[in-house]
């Protein structure tokens, strides 16, 4: 899930109203309501004939120690198996029955339960939700049954070298902390996780402050409330002795971690410094300075009039096959990066072009660069949001991250605010002269020395 928001940056600071928004912020409005247990509902009426509600939590693998990571995405993997109202058979008849889609995931720092369906069925929708999430029956039997099939997919993403090469990024990147966890877990936890475990999970981390209750499409707020008091009212605000669980700060680590095999076709890299966290107000320039790099992939086609100087490179030169910049932002830090997959024999040369990409925006960014990488911007946030469940999405993680919801107006203005000494002095701030973390997995014999890759993080200026 993350590298799919990778392009497209999914935070922004919690500052006060941009001036030039307090009376243009985009309708329809986000309406914000708290349950008196602390659990937020938060909607957007669109009027259409369908609606996504769900329930988004603060839990995911950040969350989770040595021992029990993996245990949010097992229970991701249980939560459809049953409740202890709607055996699996039910609950599945209930949600095809009425023409639903039910799903769910987990992120490093977030869970989310949600489902698409018709505006008329939202009670029910809510009434299944608030089952799943509160009466999981997490049967010994069900549990056995989830443990093979968790296994599977471990090994499927083993098989998916984005995936892979990201997650040894931030293993690498943030070592020793809860943050290099993979959201996945290992294979031995796969194994030997509990019920018990499950039911800690749960009793730690399903906690009312920390959930909200988002729908988006043709929904009544009034009528969500009403839905959320009735099943979500009895949702514990309570941690047992007071242990409320407290994110333990993860540090950053330049460092490198190398998976050479000769016998993969493509060399998969990625190269990243410390970024901005998502309550930063730097996150907007970086967002332009990404959109500036911006994303290449040999298939889509395109040369030299690409607009991007990355990407016209790779294709004049054919040095990648694609490549990505992103950000990955979290509550106290983030990874600003480059991703690229290229032959065996290119890799040293699109690390150079990548770093060199860096050091422009560090040193030599252009208005022309930027009023380029602000539209581009503008255009990717506003096709993030095309239909009712990317919009439910963004509703319940700016609510957890934020308090509020960051209307697109919002966004623009402070898009438009940005300027090219802005963006070179928070690159500068963020990627010049920083040790960066750096994974690559594949036949990267060619991938140079880390003292080389550290040596490349500035210019010498005369």
């Amino acid at each position: 899930i993350i590298f799919k928001l990778l392009l497209l940056p999914v935070c922004i600071s919690p500052l006060v109203a941009h001036p030039a928004v307090s009376e243009t912020w985009a309708a329809p409005e986000t309406r914000l309501t708290s349950l008196d247990n602390g659990l937020r509902v938060a909607s957007e009426e669109t009027g259409h004939g369908t609606c996504t509600v769900g329930l988004w939590i603060s839990a995911g693998s950040r969350y989770e120690s040595e021992k029990n990571n993996g245990a949010g995405f097992f229970l991701e993997h249980m939560a459809f198996k049953g409740t202890k109202k709607h055996p699996q058979t039910a609950l599945e008849q209930q949600v095809e029955s009425m023409g639903a889609h039910l799903s769910a995931y987990t992120s490093r720092e977030h869970t989310a339960y949600y489902m698409k369906t018709m505006a008329k069925d939202l009670p029910k929708a809510v009434e299944l939700l608030s089952e799943v999430v509160q009466n999981c029956s997490l049967s010994e039997a069900e549990i056995e049954q989830q443990r093979g099939v968790v296994l599977r997919e471990l090994e499927e993403v083993e098989s998916n070298l984005q995936d892979v090469c990201l997650d040894l990024l931030h293993a690498t990147a943030f070592q020793g902390t809860p943050l290099g966890h993979s959201v996945m877990g290992p294979s031995d936890n796969a194994r030997t996780l509990t019920r018990q475990d499950l039911v800690e999970y749960v009793n730690s981390h399903y906690k009312a402050p920390r959930m909200v209750l988002a729908a988006a499409g043709g929904v009544n707020h009034d009528e969500l409330v009403s839905l959320a008091k009735t099943h979500f009212s009895g949702v514990s605000f309570e941690y047992e002795g007071d242990a409320v669980p407290v994110l333990s700060p993860c540090r950053f680590t330049g460092s490198e971690i190398r998976m050479r095999d000769d016998a993969l076709p493509l060399a998969h890299v990625a190269i990243a410094v410390e970024g901005a966290s998502a309550a930063s107000p730097d996150i907007v320039p970086l967002m332009v300075a990404n959109s500036i790099i911006g994303s290449f992939d040999l298939t889509f086609g395109g040369g030299k009039h690409l607009s991007s100087r990355l990407a016209r490179l790779a294709a004049e030169e054919n040095l990648c096959h694609s490549f990505q910049a992103f950000h990955s932002s979290y509550s106290d830090t983030g990874l600003l990066g480059i991703y690229f997959v290229a032959d065996k024999n290119c890799i040293d040369d699109m690390m150079h072009w990548s770093q060199n990409a860096w050091m422009n925006l560090c040193t030599t960014v252009t208005e022309s660069d930027v009023a380029r990488g602000k539209n581009a911007l503008k255009a990717s946030l506003v096709g993030q949001l095309n239909g009712t469940t990317p919009i439910c999405d963004d509703i319940g993680r700016h609510i957890l991250n934020y308090g509020r919801r960051i209307p697109l107006a919002e966004w623009d203005a402070r898009i438009d605010a940005v300027t090219p000494r802005m963006v070179r002095d928070i690159c500068s701030k963020y990627i010049y002269d920083k040790c960066p973390a750096v994974a690559g997995v594949g036949p990267i014999e060619q991938l140079p020395d880390y003292n080389r890759m550290r040596s490349a993080m500035y210019w010498l200026r005369f």
